[in-house]
């Protein structure tokens, strides 16, 4: 007999690379940087049917922050608006190439 619709939980495509900056994040503060990283993880994950440790783990480091996750995408969005967060990256990429 085939296992009703949903009851198998998958393996996410990007657990093994997601789970130890999870870690990372559990025990460090809430930076722009580290805001930016938890939001785009959030989505990430959002109804994501598995990984269920990392969507736990993604609500408590909110819980340590004192933060809900509209406060967390507002921040973020403020963040972002404001750039930098991830510029330095992508000029040093940028300047390997040349």
């Amino acid at each position: 007999m085939a296992e009703p619709h949903g009851s198998k939980d998958q393996q996410h495509p990007l657990y093994n690379r997601d789970r130890p900056f999870i870690d990372i994040l559990l025990a460090q503060e809430a930076t722009n940087y580290n805001l930016a990283e938890l939001a785009r993880l959030r989505i990430r994950y959002q109804g994501f049917p598995g990984a269920r440790d990392i969507q736990k783990d993604l609500d408590k480091i909110l819980q340590q922050w004192g933060l809900t996750e509209a406060e967390l995408f507002a921040k973020t969005r403020q963040i972002h608006d404001l750039g930098g967060i991830y510029k330095s990256r992508g000029k040093k990429e940028e300047q390997d190439w040349n």
